[in-house]
């Protein structure tokens, strides 16, 4: 058996005894892994469903946007615009942080097609960071109000075993945090890369709405169950 890292702290919740499938979601910046608990409920997913859900907490750090103030960031901002430098070495380690929950899943039974890698805004960040580079196929890569950080690297960085893994990408038309041309911008790159991307646009801010619970909890009806 793997040794693994020390693990991040999550929260862990499940609908159904003997959880056949795994949701890995990651939250945003400044917030930690109860901010997307609530959402269990509201995906209305089949009562015969065996899901666990795993809500990692990010490692506190400071943040340069954020005048250096510490708090729970997958890693650094250090930009307004999100233009280069980006903070790859917190990038990096963040995801190596996942993968070692992704492995402890294999450990617990498991498999990483049945683990749908989530996140909201840095957490979808990190899905996409961790998901494209995952050596093993996923379920899904679900990035919410989110972009496609280190772009340079992922064409030489992507495996092949993700790279027909279903991603839905969603964004909200009135954003003020990560502009939707940042996130179009992403989605773009990653159709022209040949991913199957299912994009959703919403009338909102930096958020999530009704209509984006419905479509997500679809989307997970469809690779999951």
């Amino acid at each position: 058996m793997t040794i693994l890292p020390n693990l991040l702290s999550t929260i862990e919740l499940e609908n159904g005894i003997a959880p056949t499938h795994t949701i890995l979601w990651m939250h945003g910046l400044g917030a930690d892994g109860n901010d997307f608990v609530p959402i269990i409920d509201e995906l209305e997913l089949p009562p015969d469903s065996h899901i666990r859900f795993i809500f990692p907490h990010a490692p506190m750090r400071p943040v340069s946007i954020n005048n250096g103030f510490v708090m729970r960031a997958w890693y650094d901002v250090l930009d307004l615009n999100f233009s280069q430098p980006e903070d790859e070495d917190g990038l990096r380690d963040s995801q190596r942080a996942i993968e070692a929950l992704l492995e402890r899943e294999k450990q617990r039974g498991i498999t990483p097609e049945r683990i749908v890698l989530a996140g909201f805004s840095q957490g979808g960040a990190m899905a996409l960071q961790t998901g494209l580079r995952y050596p093993e196929k996923l379920a899904g890569i679900m990035a919410l109000s989110c972009y496609l950080p280190l772009q340079q690297t992922v064409a030489a960085e992507a495996h092949c075993a993700n790279s027909a893994t279903p991603i839905f990408m969603a964004h909200g038309g009135r954003d003020p945090v990560i502009p939707m041309t940042l996130a179009v911008a992403s989605r773009r790159q990653l159709l022209e890369s040949g991913y199957a991307v299912e994009w959703h646009e919403y009338p909102m801010a930096h958020a999530v709405c009704v209509e984006e619970m419905t479509d997500i909890s679809a989307w997970l009806k469809r690779v999951l169950i």
